[in-house]
């Protein structure tokens, strides 16, 4: 299996990750990801450290309590596929949270360095930017979760539907060079559900050197590390792509370089 594609961990219990991407395992400098499943009752208690945190109730009711406030049943979609905005709780560093499950939930846990410019603040479905991106084929539907107009440290946060035999995070673009305005540089991770599970869907991950060139079948539950390059991806026939996306890097800023050979893509006109 390559060396992008991050697995579940089938034995986990609640009190640990499913899934799990920190900067050492990913031999990166600020991403770090985890995907919990917990049953009603249980509870996920993490000091922040040195990272600010935004937790996205991907699925499932629960209470989140951080050192100075609290939510109490927050979540209201049982499946990401039911498309609504999710509810996210933004955690900075130096603080603490405790999430108690009172349904099935799965929760993602996105982290970069955080610098305690920002209090923990709920972030409601009402919050959350959506919009289309694409016509036809590469038509896909964008919840803004933590967007770079929002506060936060480091952090961007978005996830994306792509319907059946849609592409997405296409013209193949790549934010691997600190170089501003042009481009940033940000490290990516993608979180993915499709639906039926037992799909899949395609990325391909390469730089303009061609020395990062991957095709990969990714699963449902798995996430894949972009550590540069383009990363377009494609829903096959059939089959519904989720993915939950988190980027940073030494400034909080999304700006995109599109692969010449394919750039015409954005500008051309549907019939």
């Amino acid at each position: 299996m390559s060396k992008l594609i991050v697995s579940p961990e089938l034995q986990a219990s609640g009190a640990d990750p499913v899934l799990s991407v920190t900067p050492e395992s990913a031999g990166w400098s600020y991403v770090g990801f985890k995907v919990y499943q917990l049953n009603p009752g249980e509870k996920l208690s993490r000091a922040t450290a040195d990272n600010e945190v935004c937790l996205v109730l991907l699925s499932g009711l629960a209470n989140v309590t951080t050192a100075k406030s609290s939510w109490t049943s927050i979540g209201q979609r049982m499946n990401v596929f039911k498309q609504t905005p999710p509810y996210s709780v933004y955690v900075p560093n130096d603080d603490r949270y405790e999430l108690e499950a009172l349904t099935k939930v799965e929760l993602a846990v996105c982290e970069a360095p955080g610098k305690g410019n920002y209090p923990a603040r709920l972030i409601s479905p009402e919050d959350v930017g959506v919009e289309v991106r694409g016509t036809g084929t590469t038509q896909r539907y964008i919840h803004n979760i933590l967007p770079e107009q929002d506060p936060a440290d480091s952090l961007l946060v978005v996830e994306v539907f792509t319907p059946e035999g849609h592409w997405s995070s296409y013209p193949p673009h790549k934010h691997d060079r600190d170089a501003l305005p042009e481009e940033s540089l940000l490290e990516e991770t993608y979180y993915y559900h499709v639906k039926p599970e037992q799909g899949f869907a395609i990325q391909r991950v390469y730089s303009d050197d061609r020395s990062l060139d991957e095709t990969l079948a990714v699963k449902d539950g798995q996430a894949v590390l972009v550590p540069k390059g383009y990363h377009p991806v494609s829903a096959p026939p059939g089959y519904q792509v989720y993915y939950l996306n988190v980027m940073a890097g030494p400034k909080r800023i999304w700006k995109f370089r599109n692969d010449p050979d394919h750039a015409w893509i954005a500008t051309r006109q549907q019939p």
